[in-house]
């Protein structure tokens, strides 16, 4: 039975795809884009996630952890990553979910009927489900059969990708999905490569042909300031999208939701400081690229 790994099921998404949606996380990432919101989904494999906030100092954890991998200090509790076997004994001794298991292993059927009791809200509001990561492409065979089997239950699908993966793959999962939101993040290969932690030649290549295949797909792009918002990268990614055929981007700008995600997973060294962008600097990228024959959706 085909089985997958997701980090987290989230109802009553409004921004991911139309209607009401129910958005599946699915873990493992290709890329290391240094603003991620959601780092817990760069492992393929299950891990855990600390707050500090939520600790009450109880020991718990500390007591039962069979390497001694977690220490109480002042600033709270913290994990040897090296020493730390990933047995989650502490997430399940500890009594208020300080320490919290990120990954969880679940067949198709069972997701399936998982997503399935918001049927209703599906039905009522035109929604369905997405699919979001990490990346999903980078587990194609439980995608695949679970896209199928939304299918079979006429379930509109949508899937959150960067397009970095094997054309096959992506080829393949477009057959079984409504509509793919494309993320285009970056068109300069240096500069991808140092925000994103990889070449961008797979990601232009694989959106290109996606639109030569005719697939739904709208793209995305993340405004980062300091990193995409310079005025000649916004006429390159306008300039790019009309040689395609593609007159609407969305622009998502920068949040910092997912900033105390990184202290928890011990990732410091993959996270940026970032601003948020102000209202002023978003209104004058959208009038860039609108100057340049884009029409622009945005959060803002």
């Amino acid at each position: 039975m085909q089985k997958g790994l997701i980090f987290n099921i989230q109802r009553f998404s409004l921004h991911d795809g139309p209607g009401i949606r129910t958005t599946v996380f699915f873990k493992g990432c290709p890329l290391r884009c240094a603003w991620c919101q959601n780092p817990e989904g760069f492992d393929m494999n299950s891990t855990l996630l600390r707050s500090g906030t939520k600790c009450i100092s109880c020991r718990s954890c500390e007591e039962n952890c069979p390497e001694r991998a977690l220490v109480l200090k002042p600033s709270g509790i913290v994990i040897d990553r090296a020493k730390c076997k990933l047995c989650f004994t502490c997430a399940e001794v500890c009594p208020v979910e300080a320490i919290q298991v990120v990954g969880q292993e679940i067949t198709v059927q069972e997701l399936l009927a998982e997503v399935l009791k918001d049927r209703i809200i599906f039905e009522e509001s035109g929604g369905g489900v997405t699919i979001s990561g990490g990346e999903p492409l980078m587990q194609p065979d439980f995608l695949i059969a679970l896209l199928k089997a939304l299918n079979n239950e006429n379930v509109h699908t949508a899937i959150e990708t960067s397009g970095c993966a094997p054309w096959e793959i992506l080829e393949t999962s477009v057959v079984w999905t409504d509509l793919v939101y494309y993320d285009l993040k970056l068109l300069d290969e240096e500069k991808s490569k140092t925000y994103l932690g990889a070449s961008n030649t797979l990601i232009i290549d694989n959106l290109r042909n996606l639109i030569i295949k005719g697939a739904n797909v709208r793209v995305r792009m993340p405004y980062i300031p300091s990193v995409n918002d310079d005025p000649d990268n916004l006429k390159q990614v306008s300039h790019f999208l009309k040689s395609l055929g593609v007159t609407e981007l969305e622009l998502l700008p920068y949040h910092k939701l997912g900033t105390e995600k990184y202290s928890g997973l011990d990732l410091y060294s993959h996270r940026i400081h970032i601003e948020v962008p102000a209202s002023k600097q978003l209104a004058v990228a959208k009038t860039i690229l609108e100057n340049n024959g884009l029409t622009i959706i945005s959060e803002v």
